[in-house]
């Protein structure tokens, strides 16, 4: 992976496949950012947590949009943050803004 920020490490766009249908785990969570976005920021370490929750069963990565703008607009997105959770590569969750822990928790709880 390219680099890592805690727990949560980002994957460029080259790499997303990769991720979501090459992983052991079967549920993907993207994390959608910037480094500019503040809501982002409250995010964040909602992600570190989830990842540190769901070890082992769910995959939780982040994507940079400004490096990353194919990616973003491929799956419809228009504001971040945007965190997608992914089912044997299959999207199967949507939450865009900042949300409760307890969101996107109960969302990978329903796919695990």
């Amino acid at each position: 992976m390219s680099t890592n920020t805690d727990i949560v490490a980002y994957v460029e766009e080259s790499e997303f496949d990769v991720v979501l249908n090459g992983s052991e785990e079967k549920v993907v969570v993207v994390d959608f950012t910037a480094t500019w976005c503040g809501p982002c920021r409250l995010v964040s370490p909602l992600m570190d947590q989830l990842a540190e929750e769901y070890k082992g069963r769910a995959k939780v990565v982040k994507v940079d949009v400004d490096r990353n703008k194919p990616i973003f607009k491929k799956f419809g997105l228009r504001s971040i943050p945007a965190v997608l959770i992914f089912k044997d590569g299959i999207l199967a969750e949507t939450i865009v803004g900042v949300s409760p822990y307890e969101d996107f928790s109960n969302a990978v709880q329903k796919l695990v």
